[in-house]
């Protein structure tokens, strides 16, 4: 009977893996931290692992080093839950010895069974080049249950989670507001880690139980509190507003979920205005983390005329421009007809009363203040265009 040690600290996600991998003919112990990992490693001898790169005591990272220099353990599989939005983790993964990445956001139980199979049969090798995504493979243990038991199994999953999720929803408020309203520091960022813990057991059984959109949200969402709580000076008001509209809209992603499990899947179109080259190309390059491309101006006039021709999904403006400010554009593309409900987010360093009234009354959605964290107007974007997704006759 193979083998199958779970390393994950959530001790939910660890007993649906355990269930199903026992249900298919495995056999299966975890541990809930790096350390209790490496023993167990040492003990049970499994012929496949599955790690959570975020662990405590010592870090997923850390424990396939350390795997990895362990007697016959050299080719052992192991198999990384990962974050979509943290590439550089995922890279140092790969570079420690890890045989395959797969995002918690985009994977099921039934492919993470695929993926164990073809690396126990031998398919990829330690330290790969790049990210594998799951695909089918060759069995080389258990056969696989029938396409209606999996079904069946992932049909009670999503029910148990939706049963959930709004409980946990309110949880995740009432912990934002003690990270608000907690003045010192050190028990903020325990509060901080606590936010993200649960947001991070959001994404991986939103990925387990096939609701794609809440865990792309919830995925997005979970590396921005990560960089908080990394860099705990990026906490502002701004990066806080982030994270509360992004909580907000994962409960609109769960009504609309029961009674329309996809949303449109148009390609959507964001335009960028900004004069100065340096914040454009930042502002470009944080829409691409989100998965999302764009149409980038300096001049805010070329943009009008771009506004007038086409339609958008969503627009980033800078506010202090030559010749039309940000505030006379938005009013200007606000008299536009396709234009009269596009969101339009201000990006700029003019946070004061004044400037945040005058982008109400301009006719802008939302503003975020320079300097921005990447992730903060990622998860921003995302909000947005998978809000226009939710009512398909806007895109």
């Amino acid at each position: 009977m193979k083998k199958i040690l779970i390393v994950e600290d959530d001790e939910i996600v660890t007993n649906i893996y355990r269930n199903k991998f026992t249900v298919e003919g495995y056999k299966v112990e975890s541990a809930a931290d790096g350390e209790a990992g490496l023993d167990k490693v040492r003990s049970f001898h499994p012929d496949a692992v599955l790690v959570d790169l975020m662990l405590p005591k010592i870090t997923g990272i850390e424990l396939i080093k350390k795997i990895r220099t362990e007697p016959n353990s050299q080719e052992l599989p192991i198999i990384v839950f990962s974050n979509t939005y943290l590439s550089s983790l995922v890279q140092d993964a790969w570079k420690a010895g890890a045989t395959k990445c797969l995002s918690k956001a985009n994977c099921t139980p039934k492919q993470i069974i695929e993926v164990l199979r073809g690396a126990m049969n031998g398919n990829g090798k330690p330290g790969g080049s790049s990210p594998q995504t799951p695909s089918a493979a060759p069995p080389s243990g258990p056969a696989p249950n029938q396409n209606s038991s999996d079904a069946e199994f992932q049909a009670n999953l999503r029910k148990s989670f939706t049963e959930s999720l709004p409980a946990t929803l309110a949880a995740l408020r009432v912990v934002l507001q003690n990270i608000i309203k907690t003045p010192d520091e050190a028990a903020r960022m325990k509060q901080l880690l606590e936010l993200y813990r649960r947001i991070r057991s959001i994404t991986t059984n939103a990925g387990m139980t096939g609701l794609s959109w809440i865990a792309q949200m919830s995925d997005a969402l979970e590396a921005l509190v990560k960089e908080l709580s990394d860099k705990p000076k990026t906490i502002n008001a701004s990066t806080l507003r982030t994270v509360a509209s992004a909580i907000d809209f994962l409960g609109v992603l769960f009504e609309h979920s029961k009674s329309h499990p996809s949303l449109s899947s148009s390609a959507p179109k964001i335009l960028v205005v900004d004069d100065e080259a340096i914040s454009r190309r930042a502002l470009i390059y944080a829409i691409k983390k989100a998965k999302l491309d764009c149409v980038s101006v300096e001049d805010p006039s070329a943009a009008y005329d771009l506004l007038v021709n086409n339609a958008y999904d969503l627009v980033f403006l800078d506010v202090d421009m030559p010749g039309m400010n940000g505030f006379e554009l938005c009013t200007k593309l606000r008299g536009l007809p396709a234009h009269k409900s596009t969101p339009v987010v201000f990006v700029t360093n003019l946070t004061d009363f004044e400037s945040r009234a005058n982008s109400t009354m301009s006719g802008g959605n939302d503003l975020i203040a320079k300097p921005f964290l990447f992730m903060e107007l990622a998860v921003k974007a995302l909000v947005y265009i998978l809000r226009a997704r939710l009512n398909p006759a806007r895109t």
